[in-house]
């Protein structure tokens, strides 16, 4: 069955722990579109001005949400072009020969990334249309080629800070995840990678037992256990840096973990050459595990049917289950 396209865009809770309006960072993935071409469309779209930083990264400063950044989703090729850009006179010809050739191999293989600003709930059905704009100039996506394992990274904040918001959270996506991936039909491509691993079952029952109420160093601490990686499909390193930044470093000291109070949820894929898809896509989905984290009632019996069924599930989503998740759902 398809998500429901008609539900509203907002969460069941709008605003965040200091009272204000929820903001969401989106990270999109694609090719097929010269970064200044990209840069203009969401110049023309959201205002601000474009500042070409290196070759491979770019800002779109002051746009009426803030400041986006472009950049090919490459450490060395902008370690390269930055330092390229620091000489103080003429490059080499053969340095910049060489920058050219690893850009044309990197831009084969590596995506451009728009990272935009913490945009408020409200305001995120406007990325819509950049998204739109972007295929109309033809970019790339996820299913264009076999190598191109191509995401969407949404980053919510959360409503509040509290321990048991945050495990139900966990909860509600450890029991949708299965449902999710079909709805996402998420690419091999992606699913070969190490990036979006899911969580193992040893976590994932002691999360959804019904008994674990844990302290907040005790739930960053179980984490950091079982899960001493960025590469989960729901990251919780940002926001577990947030809380508790020595805790996190002390066991994974890793400068791309940035703390934020957000999720870092990675499953989606880019679609963006597909004219039937767009942000809603994968936001209605997150909307399904808001929706269910702030329903303890039928988070609870989620839960148990899902713990019941955990030891039975192959590898792959099991029909039966996701079957089940859309009945649940439909209460």
């Amino acid at each position: 069955m398809k998500l429901r396209f008609d539900k509203n865009w907002l969460p069941d809770r709008t605003t965040n722990a200091e009272g204000d309006s929820r903001c969401v960072g989106v990270e999109i993935e694609l090719a097929g579109v010269k970064p200044l071409a990209v840069a203009h469309l969401i110049e023309l779209l959201y205002g601000g001005k474009i500042i070409e930083q290196t070759r491979f990264e770019f800002e779109i400063k002051g746009t009426c949400y803030g400041d986006f950044k472009l950049e090919l989703d490459s450490s060395y090729m902008k370690e390269l072009a930055a330092e390229e850009a620091k000489q103080q006179t003429e490059p080499s010809p053969i340095g910049a020969i060489t920058v050219d050739l690893f850009a044309r191999a990197s831009e084969s293989v590596v995506p451009w990334e728009i990272v935009s600003p913490p945009i408020p709930i409200t305001e995120l059905h406007h990325l819509c249309e950049l998204i739109d704009k972007l295929r109309e100039q033809g970019a790339l996506g996820t299913r264009h080629t076999l190598h191109f394992a191509f995401g969407v990274h949404l980053n919510p904040d959360l409503p509040d800070l509290k321990t048991t918001t945050i495990v139900n959270f966990l909860r509600a996506y450890f029991c949708l995840f299965d449902w999710i991936s079909v709805q996402e039909e998420v690419d091999l491509a992606r699913k070969i990678t190490p990036y979006i691993d899911h969580f193992g079952k040893k976590y994932i029952k002691q999360v959804i037992d019904p008994n674990y109420n844990p302290s907040r160093q005790q739930l960053i601490d179980n984490y950091l256990d079982l899960n001493p990686t960025r590469n989960r499909s729901l990251d919780m390193l940002p926001l577990f840096a947030h809380l508790d930044e020595a805790r996190v470093r002390n066991v994974i000291d890793d400068p791309r973990i940035k703390p934020r109070p957000t999720f870092h949820y990675r499953l989606p894929n880019c679609d963006i050459d597909n004219p039937q898809w767009n942000l809603d896509h994968c936001w209605l989905a997150w909307l399904e595990v808001e929706s269910l984290s702030n329903d303890p009632e039928r988070l609870q019996l989620f839960c148990a049917e899902y713990n019941d069924s955990i030891d039975r599930l192959i590898p792959q989503p099991t029909k039966k289950w996701c079957e089940r998740t859309e009945q649940l759902l439909a209460r």
